[in-house]
Protein backbone atom coordinates (compact mmCIF):
# COMPACT_ATOMS: atom_id res chain seq x y z
CA UNK A 1 0.00 0.00 0.00
CA UNK A 2 1.77 3.57 -0.75
CA UNK A 3 1.66 6.17 1.85
CA UNK A 4 -0.22 9.16 0.31
CA UNK A 5 1.36 12.82 0.61
CA UNK A 6 0.43 15.59 2.62
CA UNK A 7 -1.04 16.95 -0.38
CA UNK A 8 -3.18 14.55 -1.00
CA UNK A 9 -4.00 13.93 3.01
CA UNK A 10 -5.39 17.83 2.81
CA UNK A 11 -7.28 17.46 -0.26
CA UNK A 12 -9.52 14.55 1.45
CA UNK A 13 -9.79 16.76 4.56
CA UNK A 14 -10.56 19.79 2.41
CA UNK A 15 -13.35 17.32 0.30
CA UNK A 16 -15.11 16.59 4.37
CA UNK A 17 -15.37 20.10 5.05
CA UNK A 18 -16.83 21.02 2.23
CA UNK A 19 -19.62 18.49 2.49
CA UNK A 20 -20.89 20.26 5.43
CA UNK A 21 -19.79 24.17 4.85
CA UNK A 22 -21.79 25.72 2.30
CA UNK A 23 -22.37 29.63 1.86
CA UNK A 24 -25.51 31.12 0.87
CA UNK A 25 -26.69 34.90 -0.29
CA UNK A 26 -26.87 35.77 3.47
CA UNK A 27 -23.58 34.72 4.80
CA UNK A 28 -21.17 33.49 2.01
CA UNK A 29 -17.79 31.22 2.17
CA UNK A 30 -14.72 32.87 2.63
CA UNK A 31 -12.32 30.30 1.27
CA UNK A 32 -8.60 30.36 1.90
CA UNK A 33 -6.14 28.91 -0.39
CA UNK A 34 -2.60 28.96 0.89
CA UNK A 35 0.61 28.48 -1.31
CA UNK A 36 4.12 27.92 -0.70
CA UNK A 37 4.93 32.02 -1.83
CA UNK A 38 0.93 32.88 -1.75
CA UNK A 39 -2.24 33.32 0.08
CA UNK A 40 -5.20 33.87 -1.43
CA UNK A 41 -8.98 34.63 -0.42
CA UNK A 42 -12.16 34.52 -1.79
CA UNK A 43 -15.99 35.12 -0.95
CA UNK A 44 -17.73 32.62 -2.37
CA UNK A 45 -22.11 32.56 -2.62
CA UNK A 46 -22.57 28.98 -3.43
CA UNK A 47 -26.06 29.15 -4.23
CA UNK A 48 -25.66 31.17 -7.29
CA UNK A 49 -22.04 29.91 -8.28
CA UNK A 50 -20.47 33.19 -7.47
CA UNK A 51 -17.38 34.83 -6.29
CA UNK A 52 -18.51 38.01 -4.60
CA UNK A 53 -14.94 39.54 -3.68
CA UNK A 54 -10.98 37.97 -3.85
CA UNK A 55 -8.12 39.24 -1.92
CA UNK A 56 -4.07 37.62 -3.17
CA UNK A 57 -0.61 38.08 -2.26
CA UNK A 58 -0.18 38.25 -6.34
CA UNK A 59 -1.89 41.36 -6.66
CA UNK A 60 -0.06 45.00 -7.25
CA UNK A 61 -2.59 46.89 -5.56
CA UNK A 62 -1.53 45.83 -1.96
CA UNK A 63 2.59 46.42 -3.14
CA UNK A 64 3.82 43.32 -0.87
CA UNK A 65 6.94 42.38 -0.87
CA UNK A 66 6.86 38.65 -0.56
CA UNK A 67 3.02 36.56 -0.31
CA UNK A 68 4.66 33.56 1.99
CA UNK A 69 4.55 35.22 5.71
CA UNK A 70 2.16 36.14 8.38
CA UNK A 71 2.58 40.02 7.20
CA UNK A 72 0.69 39.78 4.04
CA UNK A 73 -1.70 37.15 5.02
CA UNK A 74 -2.95 39.62 7.43
CA UNK A 75 -3.05 42.44 4.48
CA UNK A 76 -5.04 39.84 2.82
CA UNK A 77 -7.47 39.11 5.75
CA UNK A 78 -7.80 43.15 5.65
CA UNK A 79 -8.21 43.64 2.15
CA UNK A 80 -10.91 40.86 1.62
CA UNK A 81 -12.80 42.30 4.82
CA UNK A 82 -13.40 45.69 3.26
CA UNK A 83 -13.96 44.22 0.13
CA UNK A 84 -16.39 41.72 1.27
CA UNK A 85 -18.09 44.82 3.90
CA UNK A 86 -18.35 46.71 0.59
CA UNK A 87 -20.20 44.27 -1.47
CA UNK A 88 -22.83 44.62 1.35
CA UNK A 89 -21.02 41.25 3.35
CA UNK A 90 -20.70 41.31 7.29
CA UNK A 91 -20.71 37.65 7.82
CA UNK A 92 -19.31 34.91 6.16
CA UNK A 93 -18.39 30.57 7.14
CA UNK A 94 -14.96 30.26 7.11
CA UNK A 95 -13.89 27.53 4.77
CA UNK A 96 -9.76 27.40 5.99
CA UNK A 97 -9.61 24.81 2.69
CA UNK A 98 -8.22 21.62 4.76
CA UNK A 99 -5.37 23.59 6.21
CA UNK A 100 -4.73 23.50 10.09
CA UNK A 101 -6.12 26.74 11.98
CA UNK A 102 -2.29 28.07 12.21
CA UNK A 103 -0.07 30.40 10.96
CA UNK A 104 -0.63 32.25 7.79
CA UNK A 105 -4.61 30.74 7.99
CA UNK A 106 -5.22 31.68 11.45
CA UNK A 107 -3.56 35.29 10.70
CA UNK A 108 -5.68 35.91 7.78
CA UNK A 109 -8.99 35.36 9.39
CA UNK A 110 -7.91 36.78 12.38
CA UNK A 111 -7.47 40.28 10.44
CA UNK A 112 -10.91 39.63 8.44
CA UNK A 113 -12.19 39.47 12.10
CA UNK A 114 -10.38 42.72 13.48
CA UNK A 115 -11.09 44.26 10.23
CA UNK A 116 -15.08 43.86 11.39
CA UNK A 117 -16.38 40.66 9.26
CA UNK A 118 -17.90 38.50 11.70
CA UNK A 119 -18.64 40.95 14.26
CA UNK A 120 -20.97 38.90 16.49
CA UNK A 121 -18.15 36.18 17.25
CA UNK A 122 -15.89 38.32 18.44
CA UNK A 123 -18.27 39.89 20.84
CA UNK A 124 -18.95 36.62 22.23
CA UNK A 125 -15.12 35.54 22.38
CA UNK A 126 -14.76 39.00 24.61
CA UNK A 127 -17.87 38.17 26.50
CA UNK A 128 -16.28 33.91 27.03
CA UNK A 129 -13.13 35.84 28.12
CA UNK A 130 -14.46 37.63 30.98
Amino acid sequence: MSQKSRADIRQGVHSRIRKKVRGSADRPRLAVFRSLNHIYAQVIDDKSGKTLATASTTEKALALKTGGNLEAAKAVGKAIAERAQKAGISTVVYDRGGYVYHGRVKALIDATREAGLNKHEAAAEAAAAE
